[in-house]
């Protein structure tokens, strides 16, 4: 079983740069505890939270189409779809394993596992 830390996405609408071009092809790694807690620090996120988003964000995307860098600027001007798609992909790729548990089939005897994350989220609820 490999550990991966990095992830390819491809965003929705796109980034426009100043320049007219169009970047959609990117990279986020996984955060690490740093990325969560030294953008608290930051005066933008003191004064207002929601920035939280832009700072974790503009750590953790890697690459962007042929960007140079990816910085807080670059977070900004992405499209509301493409705000969703990165908060959502940082959530999915940061969340700890899906809980699994293997299942035999009563019928076929068949061997699987079947995901059971659901019923630890449904009691937390």
């Amino acid at each position: 079983m490999s550990f991966k830390t990095e992830y390819e996405f491809e965003l929705p609408r796109g980034y426009v740069d100043e320049n007219g071009n169009l970047h959609r092809r990117g990279t986020m790694r996984l955060a690490t505890a740093a990325d969560e807690i030294l953008p608290m620090r930051d005066q933008r996120v003191q004064q207002n939270p929601g920035y939280l988003t832009i700072i974790l964000l503009a750590r953790v995307v890697t690459k962007l189409g042929d960007l140079r860098a990816v910085d807080t600027k670059t977070i900004e001007r992405l499209f509301t779809a493409d705000l969703a798609y990165l908060q959502n992909l940082y959530r999915e790729i940061n969340e700890t394993e899906r809980l699994t548990v293997k299942a035999i089939c009563p019928k076929c005897e068949h061997e699987h596992e079947v995901d059971v994350s659901f019923l630890s989220e449904m009691e937390g609820a």
